[in-house]
C-alpha cells in the first residue's frame, strides 16, 4: 500500500526505534505513518527460513534485562532461553562458567574452571554485581576507559580476560580489543546480570512484527524508499508526502545521508556460518567461547536455547567470525568448539552484516539529542547505545520529543 499524500508524523525507517516511536505517537492519537525501504519491518533484526530452519541475519538476542523489554509482550514472543554462562575451552576441555546465582549446581565446575585464581574469580564476581546493581547513574558518573582497561582494573585476571570475557564480549560488541567505552560495557553487563537471553520462537524479526502489528498494516508501508527530508516533507520514489513531524529512524549511514546534521557512526560486522547436526552435542544451551589465535568468537547451538529454529529435531549451529570468512575456512575450527566430526556439520548457509551495530568508543555519546529542531526528528541505537535496548530506548525518547511539540498534554505520559 502506498503512503498517503499527508500525515500528522512521518517515520522513516521500521526498525525498533521508528517502531517504538510510531507505536507511542499511534498509542497518543496521532495519525502516524512508516515509511521503511526493505520489504520487512525490524531493521536488523531480521529472520529468513532456510530448508525450514529459522535462520536470523546474524546471531542475534534478547535480553530481559534490558529496560526495554518492558515495551514488549515476552510471553507471545514464547522466548528460549540460554543458560547464564559459556563454555570455554582449554587444554582440549569444555568447561562451564555459568553463574551459581542463577544455577546453584554449577558453582564446582565454575570454581575449577582455567578462569584465574580464586581472587581473580572472585572479582568477576565483584564486577558482576558492581555492574548489576549500582544505580545507573552512579555507573555513569565513573571515571571512563576502555572495556579492557576497565576489567584489567577490576582484577579479573588474564586467564579470564583472553579464555572468558574476551571472546564472550567480541560476540556482542562485534570487536575483540576491547575498545569499547568501560561506561558501554557496565550497561551491558548489567542487563546480562539481571536478564535472561533468549530467542524467539519465530525468529529475532518477531520483535519487530509484534510492534508493527501495534501500529497497524495500514500505517506500515514496506518497500518505500526516501530520497528526501524535512520537517514538513518526505520525498520518495512514489511521491512526497506532507507532514507536521518527520522522525528520520534509519541506520547511522543512511541517517547521515538525509540528514546532514548526522553523524555516521562506525559500523561493526560479523560474518555467521550456520550448520546442522542430528542432534546437538551438547545437554544444555551454553554458548561455546571461541579460543585464543582462532578465527571464531563463538558458535551455539541455538535449537539448544529454542527447539522451535527446527523443523525436524536436528540441531541448528550458528557460530561467528568479525572478519568476513569462508565456510571452509572455518569448518574444522567449528567441529573443535563442539567435539563433532567435520563431516557431520552439514553447511545450511553463511551471512555477513556490514552494519550490523555502531561502535561506542569512549567517550560515550550517550542520548544524544533526538530533535533537530524545526519538525525534524532522529533515532536510533546510534543516538543512544548500540543495542536492542538503546534503539527503543532512543524511539521512546523521541516520541516524548514528538509530543511534547504536537500534544503537549500527552507529552509527559510518553517519557
Amino acid at each position: 500500500m502506498p503512503p498517503p499524500p499527508r500525515a500528522e508524523v512521518v517515520v522513516v525507517g521500521a526498525g525498533l526505534a521508528g517502531l517504538s516511536v510510531a507505536t507511542r505517537l499511534v498509542a497518543a492519537g496521532c495519525d502516524v505513518h512508516v515509511l521503511e525501504a526493505a520489504g520487512h519491518v525490524g531493521g536488523r533484526l531480521a529472520t529468513d527460513r532456510v530448508d525450514g530452519f529459522v535462520v536470523d541475519r546474524g546471531f542475534q538476542v534478547f535480553n530481559t534485562g534490558y529496560p526495554r523489554a518492558a515495551d514488549l509482550d515476552l510471553d507471545a514472543l514464547d522466548l528460549g532461553y540460554f543458560a547464564p554462562g559459556a563454555v570455554v575451552r582449554a587444554g582440549g576441555r569444555a568447561h562451564r562458567v555459568v553463574d551459581p546465582r542463577r544455577v546453584p549446581t554449577a558453582l564446582p565446575d565454575t570454581l575449577r574452571a582455567p578462569v584465574g585464581s580464586l581472587r581473580e574469580k572472585l572479582a568477576i564476581a565483584a564486577f558482576s554485581a558492581r555492574a548489576g546493581y549500582w544505580p545507573v547513574p552512579r555507573l555513569l558518573a565513573a571515571r571512563e576507559t576502555t572495556a579492557a582497561e576497565h576489567l584489567r582494573q577490576a582484577g579479573v585476571g588474564t586467564a579470564a580476560l583472553e579464555r572468558f570475557f574476551g571472546p564472550f564480549l567480541a560476540g556482542v560488541l562485534l570487536e575483540d580489543r576491547l575498545e569499547t567505552s568501560s561506561r558501554y560495557l557496565d550497561l551491558l553487563w548489567r542487563s546480562f546480570a539481571r536478564g535472561a537471553t533468549g530467542l524467539p520462537a519465530q525468529g529475532i524479526q518477531a520483535i519487530g512484527e509484534q510492534l508493527a502489528g501495534r501500529v497497524g498494516a495500514e500505517r506500515v508501508h514496506t518497500g518505500v524508499a526516501v530520497t528526501a527530508v524535512s520537517g514538513t516533507e518526505v520525498a520518495t520514489r512514489a511521491g512526497p508526502v506532507r507532514a507536521e513531524a518527520v522522525v528520520v529512524a534509519t541506520d547511522p549511514d543512511t541517517a547521515a545521508g538525509l540528514v546532514p546534521a548526522v553523524e555516521a557512526a562506525a559500523a561493526r560486522q560479523v560474518t555467521t556460518h550456520y550448520h546442522v547436526l542430528p542432534a546437538s552435542p551438547w545437554t544444555e544451551p551454553l554458548i561455546v567461547l571461541g579460543t585464543p589465535g582462532g578465527r571464531l568468537v563463538n558458535s551455539v547451538v541455538l535449537t539448544d536455547a529454542q527447539p522451535g529454529y527446527s523443523p525436524d529435531g536436528r540441531a541448528l549451529l550458528a557460530s561467528n567470525s568479525l572478519a568476513p570468512t569462508r565456510e571452509a575456512d572455518v569448518r574444522d575450527e567449528v567441529a573443535r568448539l563442539h567435539d563433532v566430526a567435520a563431516a557431520d556439520l552439514e553447511h545450511l548457509t553463511t551471512v555477513t552484516v556490514t552494519g550490523a551495530e555502531p561502535a561506542a568508543l569512549p567517550p560515550l555519546r550517550h542520548r544524544r539529542p533526538v530533535d533537530l529542531g524545526g519538525g525534524l526528528y532522529v533515532c536510533g541505537d546510534h543516538r543512544d547505545t548500540p543495542s536492542i535496548q538503546g534503539a527503543m530506548a532512543s524511539g521512546r525518547r523521541t516520541a516524548a520529543a514528538v509530543l511534547r511539540a504536537l500534544r503537549p498534554a500527552l507529552a509527559t505520559g510518553a517519557a
